[in-house]
């Protein structure tokens, strides 16, 4: 199972650099560009409100769950 990140999806919706996200949430460019690129393992939930709130989305714009082939034939 994965957890993709929409992030960038949602920033060329708003039209949207990660700059000025960054600047408007507190978040450092380096944190963001991780969470982007799904290189976290975590995302504090505060983190995920203020993106959210900011971009005027949903935390399941961002975020969305993907299971893997393997863990659907290991479910039968």
């Amino acid at each position: 199972m994965k957890i993709r990140i929409n992030l960038d999806v949602e920033l060329a919706k708003k039209k949207m650099s990660l700059t000025e996200l960054s600047q408007r949430i507190g978040i450092s460019m380096t944190n963001l560009s991780l969470l982007k690129n799904g290189k976290v393992k975590a995302i504090r939930f505060s983190t995920l409100a203020a993106i959210c709130d900011v971009l005027h989305c949903q935390p399941g714009d961002i975020l969305v769950y993907e299971r893997d082939a393997d863990y659907l034939d290991n479910d039968k």
